[in-house]
């Protein structure tokens, strides 16, 4: 259900044809909105604004949300939505299972492909904006309704895994050994020798083919170096407190069958063509073309994108494809929705669309490095903000500053400055929490002083929201009234900064009403009604905390 400030604008747009363009309010005496919209259709009908104000408000049918409106100055229209309606749709929020989120009619197979470490290597800055944005996208489209699909595009096939496991193999080490750093530094020293020795260089080709073709040894040590990866990922993923499990996993490894099959594909239906020695897919408006195929008849990453977008389609049945990478992959990923369009694999009813996010920066405003210049590993990140809070405060903040901000813009990286719990941030917003409960707890153990004080809150009965006299009540009541659609607007445009920018307007608003409207100290009714009211931003602020991947503490 659309919120009551969309309800009322769809009722004016139906009389004037036009968007009314509410705003709040300046002062609580003019009401909650007001609309300019009979100055600008004045305009047109050169006839007084206060006049045309006049006929837009006779023809309303309004009274059902609001009071009667009024007209203002020049010909503002001024509405004040009635206390009981908004009484009743925020009362509905404490007791409804989806918390005000409407259910799709039409639900959805959305897959999400994000996160994406590549094997024998740590998990780095890069990896953590697109683990947490994809991860809330997964949050929320859930909970909508739809079935997420999450793929995570494992780097776990190529020419280096003949050069590491040759490695590996002429050293006789063993793996068992090793943990997710110690096997990238076995990557460095590789890859060091595969430079300076071509013998060993040759023998590592070699080793390559061995993989390909099954060679039993090869592959075991190949697998071991997985494992050991995803325990490394595994650990990051828990500290991280995203839904991705090894389900999820789909390595670039399982398409490789699949190749030759998207290659003959695209062959036969005229779409690739050898150009000096690849097969390459000329595209209308690109300066170059994709290469499916390399000369050495290898294949490389267009090709086993273009099997993932066949595969999501074809066997998950996927209706959307949301891709969560560097804002920089933007070009590839124009490319390959366009080869996979023409090439069939991508039917226009399937909705394909690239996230992209900006780079994190250090205190310089240059991209986060180490002090030696290399590039900062996720675990040293989360070390990094757990040195200045707990680990569940310290992932909020982290968590807050990636979302808050509009996705392809850089953000800078201050832990000290985003684990402060005033401000806009999250542990300001879990504070908010922490705070609201607080006070329920209280209430509870002044109602019964033998209830438990772990008792669950949010399974106690609250009563409803009847007395909405204040305006401090009132415009806590609208904001709750409004994170249905908030959350239906960042599912359609991927625009998390939205429920961030929400969340903290509503932590807002509940402070002025505790400030302004005493809830132990009232009395009666009124103290009933503030209870309650107390209950339903709860309620929302941890179910938007949720969508966020953020801990919602009743105690900070």
């Amino acid at each position: 259900m659309s919120s009551l400030p969309s309800q009322l604008a769809a009722r004016i747009e139906s009389v004037t044809g036009i968007d009314p363009q509410l705003r709040p309010a300046t002062k609580p005496q003019f009401g909650h909105f007001q609309s300019n919209v009979a100055l600008r259709l004045a305009k047109e009908e050169k006839r007084p604004p206060r006049d045309v104000a006049a006929d837009i408000v006779a023809k309303l049918d309004v009274e059902d949300l609001c009071e009667t409106p009024d007209i203002a100055g020049p010909g503002f229209i001024n509405l004040r939505l009635r206390s009981d309606v908004l009484a009743r749709v925020a009362s509905d929020l404490i007791t409804d299972p989806n918390i005000g989120i409407a259910q799709v009619e039409e639900p959805r197979r959305v897959v999400i492909d994000y996160s994406a470490p590549n094997v024998a290597k740590q998990m780095h800055v890069g990896h953590l904006r697109s683990t947490i944005i994809g991860d809330c996208f997964n949050r929320v489209l859930s909970a909508q309704g739809h079935t997420v699909i999450p793929q995570n595009h494992l780097g776990d096939w190529g020419t280096q895994f003949g050069m590491l496991v040759e490695y590996i193999i002429e050293n006789r080490m063993d793996l068992s050994e090793f943990d997710l750093p110690g096997v990238e530094q076995l990557y460095k020293d590789s890859k060091k020798t595969f430079d300076a020795d071509p013998e060993f260089a040759d023998r590592a080709r070699r080793r390559v083919v061995k993989l390909q073709s099954g060679d039993e040894e090869t592959l075991r040590i190949w697998r071991t170096l997985i494992d050991v990866s995803l325990e490394g990922f595994n650990a990051n993923y828990a500290r991280l407190s995203v839904l991705l499990t090894d389900d999820d996993l789909a390595g670039e490894s399982t398409y490789n069958d699949d190749l030759p099959r998207v290659v003959d594909e695209l062959q036969a239906d005229g779409l690739a063509v050898e150009d000096n020695g690849a097969l390459c897919v000329f595209v209308e408006g690109q300066d170059a073309p994709m290469i499916v195929r390399k000369k050495d008849g290898g294949f490389g990453y267009d090709a086993t994108d273009l099997a993932a977008i066949r595969r999501r389609v074809g066997k998950l049945k996927a209706d959307r494809i949301i891709y969560v990478t560097d804002v920089r992959q933007s070009h590839h990923f124009e490319v390959l929705f366009q080869v996979a369009r023409m090439a069939g694999f991508l039917p226009d009813d399937v909705e394909a669309e690239h996230v992209g996010y900006g780079m994190v920066l250090g205190s310089d405003g240059r991209p986060f490095k180490t002090r030696e210049g290399g590039t900062v590993t996720l675990a040293s990140l989360l070390d990094e903000a757990e040195t200045h809070a707990a680990p569940n405060i310290a992932l909020a903040a982290i968590k807050y500053a990636d979302l808050s901000n509009g996705l392809q813009k850089d953000y800078v990286f201050d832990a000290e400055r985003m684990v402060q719990t005033t401000g806009d941030t999250g542990p300001y917003l879990q504070y908010a929490h922490a705070r609201v409960s607080q006070i329920l707890r209280k209430a509870a153990a002044e109602a019964n002083p033998n209830v438990d004080p772990e008792a669950d809150l949010e399974s106690m009965v609250w009563g409803r929201i009847s007395v909405l006299d204040e305006p401090a009540e009132q415009q806590l009541a609208l904001l709750l009234s409004r994170f249905g659609e908030v959350v239906e607007v960042v599912a359609a445009d991927l625009t998390p900064h939205k429920l961030c920018t929400y969340l903290y307007e509503l932590a807002g608003a509940y402070s002025v009403f505790y400030e302004q409207c005493p809830v132990l100290r009232s009395t009666g009714e009124v103290r009933g009604s503030r209870l309650a009211l107390c209950a339903a931003t709860r309620r929302v602020l941890g179910r938007g905390l949720d969508l966020l991947g953020i801990d919602a503490p009743d105690r900070m």
